[in-house]
């Protein structure tokens, strides 16, 4: 069956599709990680977007219901030069996800590069381009969008009962992994919605602020609450998180021309000027600075991809620690966090 994807500019990338016959819209953007694809497919930060896969066979190792990074496909489509195996695209068919293969993703992602991440929409079957194009341009786009309430938990709920520290996860679109690494640390963890309050995160001994998809611009009452929890409890933010802890302390975010998304990101510990690669998937950022609390920045861009404020026991990064998928240079950033929280406690 054949299928297509329309960019917002009228562009068109045909293909064959490979997933479900339907239509799907969203933000489309690429990622350079070479493994990892179902992790991509099921991470929450994903939501709203169709995803482009650089790596030229995508497939290859199959699926296993032990690397999804929640319980269901985040990605709105997904876009291939080749599907490397029937297990990975009836996976995706069960699911209901649009899919495409034999797309010029090199031509796409140059498009991407040099206009931006877009509105697009990704056809599996036949359909009239101009009607596809006319959907795509009514969506909005992703700046200003908050998605996280989309993704979040709806009630808290325990992940990890034995252990210690007490470990609260605000979840803004939380991966699986982060929970793991946490647990696998020894803490144990409990889950909590994008709306928790501050009293509530304050009984726990500490906190961290997950990954998500969207804007962080517009979540402002997140960031209120985040306000009157710094110096009450210990914070390690993630991502989505690193952005709110920088909204939250007066820093600046801004929407990235065509995002960080990949697992070969380098980053400099400015302290050491250890460089580490790390694994990303962000299209918004925090605004470069000489700040003394921003410790880690991108080496692509110069955004700020770490900050430390020891007065209020709050730090963050905005590279992927647990490295579902990734290389493993930042696994320590959690479990050294984990064991700060148990000799302070």
């Amino acid at each position: 069956m054949t299928g297509f994807l329309v960019l917002e500019d009228g562009s068109v990338f045909h293909g064959e599709s490979v997933g479900a016959e339907g239509f799907a819209c969203g933000e489309a953007v690429f990622t350079t990680a070479m493994t990892g694809y179902q992790e991509v497919v099921t991470d929450p930060s994903y939501a709203e977007q169709l995803v482009c896969f650089t790596a030229p066979m995508v497939g290859n190792y199959g699926v296993a219901a032990a690397r999804s990074e929640s319980t269901r496909v985040h990605a709105r489509a997904v876009v291939m030069r080749e599907a490397g195996g029937h297990a990975w695209t009836d996976w995706l068919h069960e699911r209901g996800v649009v899919a495409l293969a034999g797309v010029d993703t090199r031509s796409l992602v140059l498009r991407l590069r040099e206009g931006g991440a877009m509105r697009a929409g990704a056809v599996g079957g036949a359909a009239s381009g101009a009607e596809v194009l006319a959907a795509v341009c009514a969506q909005p786009p992703m700046g200003g969008r908050a998605l996280a309430g989309s993704v979040s938990t709806q009630a808290p709920y325990r992940y990890a009962d034995a252990g210690a520290p007490r470990v609260a996860v605000v979840d803004y679109g939380c991966k699986r992994s982060i929970l793991r690494r946490l647990a696998g640390a020894g803490a144990s963890v409990t889950v909590l919605p994008h709306d928790a309050d501050a009293d509530e995160l304050a009984r726990y001994d500490g906190v961290l602020l997950s990954n998500g998809p969207g804007d962080p611009e517009p979540l402002e009452g997140e960031v209120a609450t985040l306000t009157e929890v710094l110096g009450r409890v210990p914070v390690l933010g993630i991502c989505l998180g690193h952005q709110l802890l920088a909204r939250a302390t007066g820093h600046a975010t801004f929407k990235l021309r065509f995002g960080h998304r990949g697992a070969n990101h380098p980053v400099v510990e400015r302290a050491s000027g250890r460089v580490l690669v790390t694994s990303q998937n962000h299209g918004f950022a925090v605004e470069a600075t000489d700040a003394r609390e921003a410790t880690h920045v991108s080496l692509y861009d110069g955004t700020v991809e770490g900050l430390d404020y020891p007065e209020l026991r709050a730090r963050s990064v905005q590279f992927h620690p647990e490295a579902g998928p990734g290389p493993h240079d930042a696994w320590p950033i959690i479990d050294e966090w984990v064991e700060e929280l148990r000799d302070a406690a």
